[in-house]
């Protein structure tokens, strides 16, 4: 009589722990790939452009520092359009040139849609290592500057802004790569899991409050064009006073355009009514210019001049009250008139004017701030005052037309007819 052994075999469950830890790590590598694309092709562009126009300068042309202060200034632009203060010249420099800012967003938009699996582990590799360069490059930069004579305290400032900036762009880009690829995850499946934590009638208005501060950053784009097309006399004047050539001319028109979003949102706190500055003795508003003082920049040839404050100039803020009617409608598209109730009225309200007058206060909060000492000490609008009459008046647009559309629903068919 033959025995025949038995054996039994625990689970096998190394492999399949070492196989999971090998996929995440391969759905992260995908995000961080992503980043150093965009990280490396943003920086490019910006350091491209300035070394060319430090090297067409006569006193840096033939030198041995010339690369080197073409280098030093393409890194000071490339970490100011991430928020990172910029020290030259003994002032400190805080206006954020969004057209860099707008153009790092889109590389790691386009990076990361083209390259990233669309996946938490791949996000969160993305944005770790997008920050980790935006603070490498503020450290070498601040140690490379300030040599000896470092200050621990000023170098916190410039690692945490880069940190900050690097976290904001690296991660908003990926999440929009993400959301936009073909098989990436659909915000209508996200949303619904904000629902313990807010209603959907109040992220209905925040979504209302986003488009109007859009179309009112499409009025102001509007706006912007037709002075920089009135004034471009004035602008030809002061790019050939400076009597550079054709390739510093060029290069001046391109420095100019990481600029051009910034004038963009000066100019919707135009037409919102308070205005903005370019200069602590200056002020562009519908009610009153008074320019002050400026810089030999072609572009700030294309301020408006007192032609535009008129008395029918003080009118101009109804334009921002139409956004926000525009946006009441497009909430009242959304809804169900039959079960519409006041609570979510008011919730809408508040989402549309708190998302408007929010947006609005960090758009002006970017594009303004100090360019310098002295007369460049105040740039732009101001951030609260400006984000507070957009709120009123995107949401007062809003209220009157959800609110009348509503009393106009509860009439009946009967009363409509």
């Amino acid at each position: 009589m033959s025995s025949t052994s038995r054996t039994t075999s625990a689970p096998v469950v190394e492999p399949v722990r070492t196989g999971r830890v090998r996929e995440r790590f391969a759905l992260a590598s995908s995000g961080v790939w992503a980043a150093a694309q965009a990280w490396v092709l943003s920086y490019a562009v910006v350091a491209l452009l300035a070394v060319s126009a430090v090297l067409d300068a006569p006193s840096a042309a033939g030198s041995d520092g010339g690369l080197g202060a073409g280098v030093s200034v393409a890194t000071g632009l490339w970490l100011l359009g991430h928020g990172v203060p910029l020290a030259a010249s003994g002032a400190t420099v805080t206006v954020v040139p969004l057209g860099v800012t707008a153009l790092a967003l889109f590389t790691v938009h386009v990076a990361a849609k083209r390259s990233a699996v669309p996946t938490l582990a791949a996000w969160i590799g993305g944005t770790m290592t997008y920050a980790a360069g935006t603070v490498a490059l503020a450290v070498a930069l601040d140690l490379g500057s300030t040599a000896a004579t470092a200050d621990p305290a000023e170098i916190a400032v410039q690692v945490g802004a880069a940190l900050l900036g690097g976290l904001v762009i690296g991660g908003g880009g990926q999440a929009l790569g993400m959301f936009s690829a073909p098989d990436g995850p659909l915000l209508a499946g996200i949303t619904p899991r904000l629902d313990r934590y807010l209603p959907d009638t109040a992220r209905l208005g925040l979504r209302a409050g986003v488009v109007g501060v859009a179309l009112l950053v499409g009025l102001g784009a509007l706006l912007a064009g037709t002075w920089l097309v009135l004034g471009r006399g004035t602008s030809a004047e002061i790019t050939a006073g400076l009597g550079a050539d054709w390739l510093g001319t060029a290069l001046l028109l391109l420095g100019q355009a990481a600029l051009v979003p910034n004038l963009v949102v000066w100019a919707t706190a135009w037409l919102a009514g308070p205005g903005f500055a370019v200069g602590a003795a200056s002020a562009f508003s519908p009610a009153g210019t008074e320019a002050g003082p400026l810089p030999a920049l072609p572009m700030l040839g294309a301020l408006p001049g007192e032609a535009w404050s008129t008395p029918y100039a003080v009118w101009v803020p109804v334009l921002v009250v139409g956004c926000g009617a525009v946006a009441g409608w497009f909430v009242w598209r959304q809804l169900d008139p039959a079960l519409v109730r006041v609570r979510d009225l008011v919730w809408v309200m508040a989402g549309t004017a708190v998302a408007a007058g929010v947006v609005t206060m960090l758009l002006q909060w970017l594009a303004g701030g100090s360019a310098g000492v002295d007369a460049l000490s105040q740039v732009g609008a101001d951030p609260l005052l400006t984000g507070a009459l957009v709120a009123a008046e995107v949401g007062g647009g809003a209220a009157v037309v959800v609110g009348g559309a509503h009393a106009w629903a509860r009439r009946g068919p009967g009363a409509q007819a």
